[in-house]
């Protein structure tokens, strides 16, 4: 008698390749890469960096240079696409540097902390700090708006997007502003605990 053995059926492309979690990275020009290659962009080198820690994600660019809270609320729903995991949100900065009264700042990002609660995308929020020029009342009102927010809605934060390169002359684009390529790896590098928390928090089937 002779056996015959069924050869084992292939696996699926999904048990092969799981899908990766996307995240969108939504924000200014500190997101976008002023003057920067694609690649040295701060959502490109994120996720090189959690790639080499064996995470499987996608982060898409979703920054624009000069963009404000109020430019952000406006474009909020066509820039983070439905089957997004997760939303790396920083902004405001430019709402700062303008002067602009820090209730109009929080009253947008409030606004769009309660569009992506309402489409159940969890938000890792990036915290700004007002320049010392501009006085201690409006940088105690600017700078509480972040943790603020985070508790009201509990959501993760990074207390300061740009913690550790500021006052760094090395790590900034001439103008004294915008970090350059080793100052968006300072940057990542700093960010990556707590954006790997982040995706740690987020829902089962984001990880599937």
């Amino acid at each position: 008698m002779s056996l015959i053995f069924a050869a084992a059926p292939a696996p699926s492309a999904a048990q092969a390749a799981p899908r990766p979690i996307k995240l969108v990275a939504f924000g200014d020009s500190l997101t976008a890469g002023y003057r920067l290659p694609a690649d040295a962009a701060f959502p490109a080198v994120l996720e090189r960096m959690l790639k080499a820690q064996g995470r499987n994600v996608q982060i898409a660019n979703a920054g624009v240079s000069g963009d404000t809270t109020t430019g952000g609320l406006d474009r909020l729903d066509w820039s983070v696409p439905d089957g997004t995991d997760g939303v790396i949100l920083e902004l405001g900065a430019n709402d700062m540097l303008r002067g602009t009264d820090p209730a109009v700042a929080k009253r947008n990002l409030t606004a769009m902390l309660d569009t992506l609660k309402a489409r159940h995308i969890p938000v890792l929020l990036a915290g700004m700090q007002a320049a010392p020029n501009l006085g201690p009342d409006y940088r105690t009102k600017f700078d509480a708006i972040f943790p603020d927010l985070a508790r009201q809605y509990g959501v993760m934060l990074y207390p300061f997007f740009l913690d550790g390169i500021i006052g760094e002359a090395g790590l900034h684009l001439d103008d004294g502003l915008h970090p350059n390529v080793k100052g968006v790896e300072t940057i990542a590098a700093r960010m990556l605990p707590t954006v790997e928390r982040f995706l740690d928090s987020l829902p089962a089937q984001a990880t599937r």
